[in-house]
Formats: structure tokens, C-alpha cells, sequence
């Protein structure tokens, strides 16, 4: 993260504030999952927004989605494995 940073005051309980230090370092561990927390709140509003003009995505249509994404992580996987 290129942003400017700043020192504050969080409460975690003691075994997860641990298992995120051994790992990328706490700092480090909470700014990533808080940004990818604040993606998925930004992506819920979005689909809210789209629902209420739209309405309602059918399970259909998500699984449609799904299936796409699964295919397009194939051809990825296939693409970087030729390479």
C-alpha cells in the first residue's frame, strides 16, 4: 500500500493478533483484510444499487456467473502452465 499510514489503537483477541504477526506482519495482515473488507462493502452496495433499478439476480444468472469465472481461471491456469 502506497498511501500515507498512521498509528492507531485496535483490540483483537490475542490468538488471531499471533497467527496474523507469524505471517505477514500485523500491520500488514489487518491493512489487507480491512481493504479487501472495504471492497466487499463497496461491491454489496454496488449490487444493491443494480438490484433496486434491475431487480433481483436469479440463482440462475449468478451460477451462469459462476461458471464463467470458473472457465476464465481455467484458461489462466492453462495459459501460465504453456507459458
Amino acid at each position: 500500500m502506497s498511501d500515507a499510514t498512521g498509528k492507531y489503537s485496535i483490540t483483537l483477541p490475542r490468538g488471531i493478533a499471533e497467527a496474523a504477526r507469524q505471517r505477514s506482519g500485523l500491520s500488514a495482515y489487518v491493512a489487507a483484510a480491512v481493504a479487501r473488507q472495504i471492497e466487499r462493502d463497496d461491491l454489496n452496495e454496488l449490487i444493491a444499487v443494480a438490484e433496486a433499478d434491475h431487480g433481483p439476480i436469479g440463482e440462475e444468472e449468478i451460477q451462469a456467473r459462476r461458471d464463467q469465472l470458473q472457465r476464465a481461471r481455467e484458461q489462466q491456469a492453462d495459459a501460465q502452465s504453456a507459458a
